[in-house]
C-alpha cells in the first residue's frame, strides 16, 4: 500500500491531492506525528476523499477508542500498529486489542508489561528489524523467539535502510534503499505492507512496481 504520511499540514495534504489526482481508493495512512485537532482535519478530508478502504493505519498512543471505532467503521481499518511503550496504557483501548500490532524498535530494551499476545500480533517495520539483526539487540531476540508462531506475523511497515548508520530510512534517495529486503528471513513479511517514506505519492507508486517484482522473486 502506498501511504498518507507526514510531520506537518502540508505534507498530509499534499498526498491526498495526489491520492485524488492518481484516483487511489485504497492507501494506508500513518498518524504518528498528528495530535488531536490535526487527525480531525485529516478524517474530514478523508471522507470527502477518493479514499474508500484504509486497511492499515499507524496508530497514536493518545488516540481515544472512538477514533479507532471511526478508523473501523469509515474506512474499514481492522490493522493498527502501536509501539511497545502503548502496553502500559493498553487498558484505554480494551476491546480492539485484536486490532493492534506491535512495532519494535532496536534499542536493545524490550519494557516487561510488553506481551504480543496479547494483541493481534506484529507489525514487523522490515528496516527496525534489519537494524536489530545488524545490532544484536533484545528485540531481535524477542522477534526470533516467536518465529514459528506464523499467526503473529501479520503486517509490516516498509522503508529504506541504511547500511553505513544501520537504521531506517525514511527518505528514499535510490531503489537500492530496499534491496536489503532480499536478505530478510520470509516469515516476517506479513500479509498488509504498508510503504512508509516521506516521498510523494507519485515515488511511493514508483517504489511499489519495484518492490512488486522484488517480492515476487523472493516469494
Amino acid at each position: 500500500l502506498v501511504s498518507i504520511t507526514g510531520k506537518n499540514t502540508k505534507d498530509w495534504q499534499d498526498k491526498l491531492k495526489e491520492i485524488e489526482k492518481y484516483k487511489l481508493d485504497e492507501v494506508a495512512l500513518f498518524l504518528e506525528w498528528y495530535e488531536r485537532p490535526e487527525r480531525e482535519k485529516i478524517y474530514k478530508a478523508i471522507e470527502k476523499s477518493c479514499i474508500k478502504k484504509i486497511p492499515f493505519c499507524h496508530a497514536r498512543h493518545d488516540m481515544e477508542k472512538e477514533e479507532f471505532v471511526y478508523l473501523s467503521r469509515q474506512v474499514w481499518t481492522n490493522h493498527f500498529n502501536i509501539h511497545e511503550e502503548c502496553f502500559k496504557n493498553l487498558e484505554k483501548w480494551k476491546g480492539i486489542y485484536k486490532k493492534l500490532y506491535l512495532e519494535m524498535n532496536y534499542d536493545d530494551f524490550v519494557p516487561h508489561a510488553m506481551k504480543v499476545k496479547k494483541i493481534g500480533g506484529f507489525c514487523i517495520d522490515l528496516s527496525h528489524f534489519m537494524a536489530s539483526r545488524e545490532r544484536d539487540t533484545k528485540d531481535f531476540d524477542y522477534v526470533m523467539e516467536r518465529k514459528n508462531l506464523h499467526k503473529l506475523f501479520v503486517c509490516n511497515h516498509l522503508n529504506g535502510y541504511d547500511w553505513k548508520k544501520k537504521k531506517d530510512k525514511h527518505t528514499i534517495t535510490s531503489l537500492k534503499d530496499f534491496d536489503y529486503l532480499k536478505t530478510l528471513p520470509k516469515f516476517v513479511f506479513g500479509k498488509i505492507i504498508a510503504i512508509e517514506t516521506y516521498n510523494s505519492i507519485k515515488e511511493q507508486l514508483r517504489f511499489k512496481k519495484y518492490l512488486e517484482k522484488m517480492l515476487e522473486k523472493l516469494f
